[in-house]
């Protein structure tokens, strides 16, 4: 009698690696390419680029290309996760629902050279609105709690002033290592004069050879991105074109910008979470 592993052998074929090797690297190019149209688009449209960055505002703790696709396939989308992300909440996605390829990290490889990459998959992940989970709203915080937590181990110190430029709410002096900040000014523009000063402090401390005129529009960005997520007015802001330099770069280089200006706004709102999440408080407390 003919042996099972046999039979089952002849019923199906043989997997062929090379065959699927090319698949992935050609869903993995089809979604890069995706993710640099979403970035030409945005160095020339004002709007598109604010539609960006509120799109970074809500998945703040996704990558740049990440960002990009979302905005290249479903700009309103608020909640994401896998087929199995959303089962193990008790949802299920609705029939019909198209997911939004993203990437994730693989496992490491050694280059030729000797240094370690990572491999990158494409993912499937879906929006709350494609399945039948209920939204959760979660309230903005309070505006004394939100100023607390903004200059929690704020990288320089911070100074009221009664001296301050028409105009200016607050200002980063390079020289000094110090933010200024105007006496008697409303909390919600406290908030939005004063981390722009933090972008700059913190951009400063990562950058040598500092220039604020060079770095304004990385500032002004993780601003208006940190206020978009905490629920700060934003009606201030204008983005109606981005500035001729940002227009002229290629796309790598409109990447790299905006990978600034994430972790600009990462580095601040990282310090704000140990205020704003209780377990975030307690894990610095143990350290």
């Amino acid at each position: 009698m003919m042996d099972f592993d046999e039979i089952l052998a002849e019923e199906q074929p043989a997997f062929d690696k090379t065959a699927w090797a090319e698949k992935k690297m050609a869903e993995r190019r089809a979604v890069y390419d995706l993710a640099d149209s979403a970035a030409d688009v945005i160095r020339q449209d004002g709007g598109k680029f604010r539609e960006y960055l509120d799109i970074q505002a809500k998945f703040d703790r996704y990558s740049v290309t990440n960002a990009l696709l979302i905005q290249a396939q479903m700009p309103e989308a608020t909640r994401l996760k896998s087929f199995d992300g959303w089962k193990e909440t008790g949802a299920s996605i609705r029939k019909n629902a198209k997911g939004i390829s993203i990437l994730e990290p693989g496992e490491e490889y050694r280059r030729e050279d000797g240094s370690v990459g990572t491999s990158w998959q494409m993912k499937k992940v879906f929006d709350i609105s494609q399945t039948t989970a209920e939204p959760e709203e979660s309230p903005p915080p309070e505006g004394r709690q939100l100023l607390k937590a903004l200059i929690h181990k704020s990288p320089v110190p911070i100074q009221s002033t009664d001296k301050m430029s028409e105009g200016l709410g607050a200002l980063y002096d390079h020289d000094q290592q110090v933010i200024f900040v105007k006496k008697g000014i409303d909390a919600s523009e406290v908030f939005c004069f004063l981390v722009k000063e933090l972008g700059h402090a913190e951009i400063a401390m990562r950058a040598p050879g500092y220039n604020r005129k060079e770095t304004d529009f990385q500032a002004y960005s993780a601003s208006y991105l940190l206020c978009q997520k905490y629920g700060v007015d934003t009606s201030r802001y204008v983005f109606t074109s981005p500035p001729s330099w940002f227009r002229e770069q290629t796309t790598q280089a409109v990447r790299e910008t905006l990978s600034g200006i994430r972790d600009t706004a990462a580095a601040i709102s990282g310090r704000m979470r140990y205020v704003l999440e209780p377990s975030a408080k307690k894990q610095e407390r143990g350290r």
